[in-house]
């Protein structure tokens, strides 16, 4: 029946129609290959991928490819963004969020809507902008893009914990900035504002999206109990990021905290204890390479919506408005981390540079621009600025942010890290090895007494360096100062890792009616009291 109704469907396209289509998927095609010359050559040269596919965007035009492509701010917001939000979601560990929520909550909370005002103030006075396009343009700079950052972690290793930050306030960030740009917009058409509607709308959004985001989660978690297969999970989940933030968006609440939300619950809860092994393997790749395809395309359109004449003759003003941001920035990053020192655990000045100098933009700025009410007075101005702000930011801030992690000397090794990883290095070669010989032994081929011997040789090396690593771990973690903390992180891991199992096994065993909820509830209490005192850095 499908077959039929796809043959009939096929006979009844108009030939123009069929032709859009090919050539659209043409480009497609062309940009894939693009993507995938881009990732030969930035290996090879060590720069960012992402910088590299906003260049290679910039060498294309529009000419070159058969069919329309370029940067649709529905489908962006739509499709592009729940996939990105969910995606990063669905890989954060709830309990590494907790250890840092403090600074997460300052920056996506109070340092967003700080850097708001302040850029669209100065954007009004050095721009001459009326108020309300300030305002737009404030809470659309104000957004900023983990993509690019992360990849200059992966260049040049930071701790984990600033990390994590970084992640986590991008996590939350879009979300409050759509928020705040939505009560802007509001403001704009009613053409009043009230600081306590304007607070009101805020909290409710905010509020409103974290509940859908949970129902939609936990409902996701039941369905998730009745599959058997992977693939079936994998359209659950698809289902439950698309569907949550059209849920949101109908109800008029924040439709990426309603995302976030329920990618936290999915990828804590049912990913992480409802699905097998190898689901969960299934789940991860596949979220992961959706990632990666949005992000490759989003980046390749930047450079070919770019018109370089315009963004040449518009440099210096581009300059200036990222100077601007950046100065909102500063403003809401140092103030606010610092204090920490008063109210929690503070955050090294060092990495609050990093928190700063990696304010990337990207293309959901260059989206919300587009998506400007199409009356506002100067936005053609405002979106040139952003397209312009963001290829700069992107390019400029992508290339210098290892430079300057490097200065900060954020990744230096110190000799216990060193003796760490040596006795890794050694479980891991002497393991494998002990393996080879066993397949060998059972094989016939390696005869019984040199089996015995070599085999010796290495359970040796294995049992000195679990010794040694036993030693290190119990080492008393308060004896350790900020920068000693960092190289104990391994094995920090591995005591979130083995009481998260514990937790699992638990509620596990509670669903399937081995264990009663009394006589567990005391020890998944202490379990939780474990996982929050862990300072996961």
């Amino acid at each position: 029946m499908l077959i039929f109704w796809l043959f009939a469907q096929e006979n009844i396209v108009s030939p123009p129609k069929e032709e859009a289509v090919t050539d659209l998927v043409t480009s497609l095609i062309v940009l894939l290959l693009v993507a995938t010359a881009v990732a030969l050559i930035t290996r090879r040269l060590r720069l960012p991928y992402v910088v590299g596919l906003v260049m290679a965007g910039l060498a294309i035009t529009k000419e070159w490819l058969p069919g329309d492509i370029g940067i649709d701010p529905a489908l962006i917001l739509n499709l592009f963004l729940p996939i990105l939000v969910f995606e990063s979601a669905l890989n954060t560990d709830i309990s590494r969020l907790r250890s840092t929520f403090k600074p997460i909550a300052l920056l996506a909370g109070p340092g967003l809507i700080l850097a708001v005002g302040i850029t669209a103030i100065l954007l009004k006075i050095a721009l001459n902008l009326e108020l309300n396009p300030a305002l737009f343009a404030g809470a659309i700079l104000a957004i900023t893009d983990t993509v690019s950052v992360i990849a200059a972690f992966k260049e040049v290793s930071v701790p984990s914990r600033l990390s994590t930050i970084v992640e986590g306030e991008s996590l939350f960030n879009d979300g409050v900035a759509l928020v705040i740009l939505s009560v802007i917009n509001q403001v704009y058409y009613q053409g009043r504002f009230s600081t306590v509607e304007a607070g009101q709308e805020l909290f409710l959004s905010i509020v409103g999206g974290t509940v859908v985001g949970l129902g939609l989660g936990y409902l996701c978690l039941g369905l998730f109990r009745q599959l058997d297969d992977a693939l079936s999970s994998l359209l659950l989940t698809v289902a439950v990021s698309l569907g949550t933030f059209q849920a949101a968006q109908l109800l008029d609440v924040s439709g990426a905290v309603a995302v976030v939300i329920a990618g936290l619950v999915v990828g804590n809860i049912g990913v992480a204890q409802e699905v097998s092994a190898s689901t969960k393997v299934t789940l991860l790749s596949f979220w992961e390479y959706a990632g990666f395809g949005v992000n490759t395309f989003i980046f390749l359109l930047i450079g070919i919506e770019v018109n370089v004449t315009v963004l040449i003759q518009t440099l210096p003003l581009v300059i200036l408005t990222i100077v601007i941001y950046q100065v909102g920035r500063a403003l809401s990053v140092y103030p606010l981390l610092g204090l920490l020192r008063f109210f929690g655990r503070p955050i090294p000045l060092k990495w609050q540079h990093v928190l700063f100098l990696g304010n990337v933009k990207g293309s959901l700025s260059m989206a919300l621009a587009l998506s400007l009410p199409p009356d506002l007075p100067g936005r053609s101005q405002i979106v040139t600025l952003v397209f312009g702000t963001v290829l700069v930011s992107l390019v400029g801030q992508g290339l210098s942010l290892p430079w300057f992690i490097r200065r900060f000397k954020l990744s230096s090794v110190s000799k216990i890290s060193r003796e760490i990883e040596s006795l890794q290095l050694s479980l891991i070669t002497s393991k494998a090895a002990q393996e080879e010989l066993d397949n060998l032994h059972q094989t016939g081929i390696l005869p019984k007494a040199i089996y015995e011997e070599l085999r010796a040789g290495y359970q040796a090396r294995i049992a000195n360096s679990e010794r040694n690593l036993r030693d290190l771990y119990n080492q008393r973690h308060e004896d350790a100062g900020e920068e000693a903390n960092e190289e104990y992180q391994k094995l920090f891991k591995i005591r979130r890792q083995l009481l998260l199992a514990e937790k699992g096994a638990i509620n596990d065993a509670l669903r399937r009616g081995i264990l009663s909820e009394d006589l567990v509830h005391e020890y998944r209490q202490r379990l939780n009291q474990k996982l929050l005192q862990l300072e996961d850095d």
